[in-house]
């Protein structure tokens, strides 16, 4: 479906750029957009590359463990339905640490891994657990001490200061999170007592 909507979306504007006579504006802007794809993909793969290799030097050095070991107790109260010893709580701790250094690309497999750990838990039910709309949101919204991607970008585009937005990141992504947490919390409270459990 999200195929067919760009499909769509990209006629659309063909037939517009014709019937306004700015086909050239869009051959100008299409080949513009290809090359600032590439830079900005090449300017990622270096900070990433670069972050990769830190995260695999701190998972040999023990310190993702000590996070993971640093943050299964706050991981248990937000998912009190995961067993400790479950596979699940290990893969969403790993996301919640890669997540925390900005690393979206290498959490994405985590989160994927944490999501079909928590399906099993739930019995491979069509319907998500409360653990599984919890890590949705806690993941979406995931705390954020070095947003390396974003730092990545404004290097690419030659910012003055690339790093000057860990502060206000942090703040953000810190009260997002506590937000979700919130609102998942509420929701699961409300619809507790709507299902009279």
């Amino acid at each position: 479906m999200v195929n067919l909507i760009w499909v769509a979306l990209l006629l659309i504007g063909l037939v517009f750029a014709g019937i306004n006579g700015t086909m050239k504006d869009v051959n100008e802007a299409m080949f513009q957009g290809a090359k600032e794809a590439v830079t900005i993909s090449i300017g990622l793969i270096s900070v990433l590359v670069f972050w990769l290799g830190l995260m695999k030097i701190a998972e040999q050095s023990g310190l993702l463990s000590f996070f993971a070991r640093l943050f299964r107790p706050m991981a248990k109260k937000i998912f009190p339905e995961v067993p400790s010893d479950h596979p699940a709580l290990g893969y969403i701790l790993s996301n919640m640490v890669a997540n925390m250094f900005g690393l979206g690309n290498a959490a994405t497999p985590l989160g994927i891994k944490a999501m079909e750990q928590l399906k099993k838990l739930n019995g491979q039910k069509e319907e998500p657990s409360r653990s599984m709309i919890t890590f949705v949101a806690l993941n979406t919204a995931s705390v954020t001490l070095i947003p390396a991607t974003v730092i990545s970008i404004r290097m690419t585009y030659h910012s003055a200061s690339p790093g000057e937005i860990i502060g206000t990141t942090f703040v953000a992504s810190l009260i997002a999170t506590i937000s979700a947490i919130m609102i998942d919390r509420a929701f699961y409270i409300r619809r507790r007592k709507k299902g009279g459990m």
